[in-house]
């Protein structure tokens, strides 16, 4: 990415200089790139990056855009790992080049729109010709690669300039002596939390790992209801990765919940979002200790046929699409219709309200009160009471 910068400024034209490229970067070009990259219009913006592709004037090959973008996500990577810009997240180790570097490029590569509004899908649209047009639609309508741009020059170059990157790589958070290797990695977490309300990007909150805290559906309930909006995410036995965002907090009841503010994603074999359609309002679902229907946690779709779903049986799920989920429009995310994971992590994002805070302090006993019956009846106290604050009733 460095010699593509260099090379991008040279190519600036500049007044009373020879058009062609320079020998060296003129403090003008330099200047007027950098204005151009972090302050400039988004067809100021497509201008410069056609010439940190290319050398020739003109629309350039698909696959040479596919190729900046993943040099752009790598240098993103990279900047911020020099930099300990991590925010306690981390990038996975592997040989070759980052797998995951390569699936988010895919992905933001894929949002580009040929003439005549096609996407680009396959190897036979590599060679099809990106006009100015095409990238500046492109650079307005993805505005990671922008963001990107702007986290590689500024910290890159050091510039004194202010980058708030909080919204970008939120702030992990998980208790003292609990760390573990975490199924997502940086540009995992930077790639969902683009897609959570600006007000709940800052910062994820662990509260439920099956590595930390076991393969326990009942330690799941225990841990995530009344906890305010949710990260929840998996990985199946080969390996896909999937989760939902549920935009509140979960509650253990037998009807559907949540807004259309919720979303499913996948993260591996391959990056996307699936939003809300519209067609019905079955969001959210977390239901325990019931005969006569499920019990789990599901995201979308319907009793026993939904987009994403957690048996009670914990470690089995299923994710059915035939051909689509009917409320987020998903395909089926996981590599089998019926799967088996061995992981799977809750995290909080965004800052608990007072209510969600008064709430999580509360006894499980507090909120069930068919639970106090039952202790009653069999002849146990419980021993919280007169220890703590009676609650306040709802």
């Amino acid at each position: 990415m460095v010699i593509r910068l260099y090379d991008g400024m040279r190519r600036v034209e500049v007044t009373g200089q020879a058009k062609g490229p320079s020998e060296s970067v003129s403090r003008e070009q330099f200047t007027v790139a950098m204005s151009h990259l972090l302050k400039g219009s988004s067809k100021e913006k497509s201008l410069m990056i056609l010439k940190m592709v290319s050398a020739t004037d003109g629309p350039v090959k698909a696959r040479e855009v596919e190729k900046f973008t993943e040099d752009l996500v790598g240098s993103v990577v990279h900047v911020l790992t020099h930099r300990q810009e991590l925010r306690g997240w981390t990038q996975k180790k592997a040989s070759g080049p980052p797998p995951r570097v390569q699936v988010l490029a895919a992905q933001l590569f894929s949002e580009m729109k040929l003439a005549g509004g096609k996407n680009v899908q396959g190897p036979q649209h590599l060679d099809c010709k990106c006009d100015p047009a095409v990238i500046e639609d492109w650079v307005f309508r993805v505005h990671l690669v922008v963001t990107f741009l702007s986290v590689v020059i500024h910290r890159g170059f050091l510039l004194r300039l202010s980058l708030d990157l909080t919204t970008l790589v939120p702030q992990r958070e998980v208790d003292r002596g609990q760390e573990f290797q975490s199924v997502l990695d940086v540009l995992s977490v930077i790639y969902v939390n683009s897609h959570l309300p600006r007000e709940q990007q800052h910062r994820w909150r662990l509260l439920f790992s099956s590595e930390l805290h076991g393969h326990s559906f009942a330690q799941l309930c225990g841990r995530i209801p009344r906890q305010g909006p949710c990260v929840l995410l998996l990985e199946d036995c080969d390996g896909h990765v999937f989760g939902g965002f549920a935009s509140c907090s979960w509650e253990i009841k037998p009807q559907f919940q949540g807004d259309d503010r919720c979303f499913l994603f996948s993260i591996l074999p391959s990056m996307a979002v699936y939003t809300c359609t519209g067609y019905n309002d079955h969001y959210m679902y977390l239901n325990q200790g019931q005969q006569t229907i499920p019990n789990g946690l599901g995201m979308g779709g319907q009793h026993n046929y939904f987009g994403l779903w957690i048996d009670v049986d914990f470690g089995r799920g299923h994710s059915k699409a035939k051909p689509t989920c009917t409320t987020y429009n998903s395909p089926q995310l996981s590599a089998q219709e019926d799967f088996r994971f061995e992981k799977m992590e809750v995290w909080a994002v965004g800052d608990p309200s007072e209510t969600e805070l008064a709430a999580s302090s509360k006894s499980v006993l507090d909120a069930n009160p068919e639970a106090q019956v039952l202790l009653q009846i069999s002849g146990r106290t419980r021993h919280s009471d007169g220890l703590r604050e009676v609650p306040d009733q709802e």
